[in-house]
């Protein structure tokens, strides 16, 4: 009979059910959902229980294959775990409310078996969730050592190249090959930094020690003086107050800076101005890292997403770098700002707690 009713006042409980999605609050409902997600949660409800209404009295096991290629349907639609859960709640309580309403006679049994067919099917969408988005992460994972080691093997050739060629002696080592020589260096060890920052970061283990930022911006201006002269680039770094210090591991530290000078360096046009600089602000530190870009185009995608667009000519690198600095400097109570400057460039800042006041010894949290 429930089956039956569900299938009679079909149009009446999504015209309720659309109602009630559209009033929640949370999970954002999409007009995807609206349109085409909760008739077919009512197709989908209303095939489970004719499954459980078969001569085999609740197959749960056609059931929860049934609810599993639903859910993984959905989710192949954009839908995520929280909107099929939610819709197929407020599809079950409307075919409640409407059969109270109208005195349908349904029997307890029937409300039990919508209840049981509810249950599967939302456990199911919730572990084919997890089973998708596991086989997401191993394939980003995938993709992301195999892209890595296309870049190893690229600099790695591009580096032996140039060094035979100024091993047979007819090509000055401070000339064009020679700059290619140490581009592919430099490029080799950001590519080996980034990658020790990002596996401490998975590991979720990091030392904190007090680090006087003069010290950790010196050591990272050496390194980019060497970037900004392969590129033709003027590179500043304004004065610092030796006094200015923070708390933090050093090489998560410095691999967000000089990712993020990386990136400067990388979206400047050859002529062009780089600053690295840091101030107090408050109970803060404030670094920053100011190019000339030209700006971030209006519609241009969150920058720290890996894999993400990258703007300007300059189309190496994995994308990886923002997206790592990102979570190194937010492992540190941080965050990383973009103030974009329209037709002339950007300045990524960098915002830490200042040092504790005691000096203390270095730590491992995690």
């Amino acid at each position: 009979m429930l089956r039956e009713f569900i299938g009679f006042n079909r149009d009446v409980i999504i015209s309720r059910a659309k109602e009630r999605v559209r009033a929640r609050a949370w999970p954002f409902v999409s007009t995807d959902e609206l349109e085409y997600g909760v008739p077919r949660f009512l197709t989908e409800l209303s095939e489970t229980l004719r499954v459980a209404t078969t001569a085999t009295p609740f197959d749960a096991g056609a059931i929860s294959a049934s609810a599993a290629r639903h859910g993984e349907e959905l989710l192949a639609s954009g839908f995520n775990v929280s909107q099929v859960v939610n819709d197929y709640g407020d599809i079950c309580q409307t075919v409640t409310e409407l059969a109270v309403e109208q005195s349908a006679p349904i029997t307890v049994e029937e409300f039990k078996t919508l209840n049981r067919c509810l249950d599967i099917a939302i456990a199911e969408a919730v572990t084919v969730h997890t089973r998708v988005s596991a086989h997401r992460r191993s394939t980003e994972e995938v993709e992301r050592l195999g892209q890595a080691a296309h870049e190893l093997r690229d600099l790695l050739n591009s580096a032996l190249l140039a060094f035979q060629a100024l091993k047979r002696g007819n090509v000055a080592i401070n000339g064009s090959t020679g700059a290619v020589l140490g581009r592919s260096l430099t490029g080799l060890r950001d590519v080996v930094d980034r990658t020790l920052s990002e596996v401490r970061l998975a590991a979720g283990r990091q030392l904190r020690e007090r680090l006087p930022v003069i010290t950790l911006l010196d050591e990272i201006a050496a390194a980019g003086l060497l970037h900004a002269e392969y590129r033709d680039i003027a590179f500043t770094v304004d004065s610092i107050d030796p006094a200015l210090a923070v708390d933090g591991d050093p090489q998560l530290l410095t691999s967000a800076v000089m990712n993020l000078l990386q990136n400067a360096f990388k979206h400047t046009p050859s002529g062009g101005n780089v600053v690295l600089r840091a101030r107090a602000d408050g109970v803060r530190v404030v670094i920053e890292i100011e190019d000339e870009c030209g700006g971030v185009p209006d519609g241009t995608g969150d920058p720290f997403q890996p894999f993400g667009e990258r703007r300007g000519e300059d189309r190496s690198g994995l994308g990886l770098g923002l997206s790592i600095a990102r979570k190194a400097v937010r492992a540190h109570r941080g965050d990383i700002l973009i103030r974009n400057m329209p037709g002339k460039g950007c300045i990524f800042i960098i915002d830490l707690p200042v040092a504790e006041a005691d000096v203390r010894s270095p730590q491992t949290v995690g």
